[in-house]
């Protein structure tokens, strides 16, 4: 069985540098980071099944802005398309392949929004 090669993410979101003169705030977002315009932001909506006992997922990524306007905005797709999901690590996973609609309530409401795989 071969082994699995290890990326940046199986870090843990560590950065290793051995510059003295890091600066570690440019790349760290604070409390105060501000929600994008929808028009300035540009989402993935994305098909999965996979590590979810073959259920399909629709996920939503790259929104930009606090975790109490991603929740905010999750919870309004989920009450539109009557489904469950939840919000974790800064994307919105909606149960079911509703990326069609879930695009079309994104654009409505001002987002770029672009598919993404299958």
């Amino acid at each position: 069985m071969a082994k699995k090669k290890l990326g940046l993410e199986d870090l843990g979101g560590f950065v290793f540098s051995t510059n003295d003169e890091f600066d570690e705030s440019e790349y760290v977002e604070g409390e105060d980071s501000e929600t994008l315009a929808p028009e300035d932001q540009e989402l993935e909506a994305h098909f999965s099944n996979k590590g979810r006992g073959g259920k399909t997922v629709t996920i939503i990524k790259g929104y930009h802005g606090p975790e109490e306007d991603l929740i905010s905005l999750g919870k309004k797709l989920k009450k539109k398309c009557g489904v469950g999901g939840s919000v974790k690590d800064g994307e919105i996973i909606i149960q079911g392949d509703d990326r069609e609609k879930i695009m079309k309530l994104l654009q409505k409401d001002g987002y770029k929004v672009k598919r993404v795989g299958g």
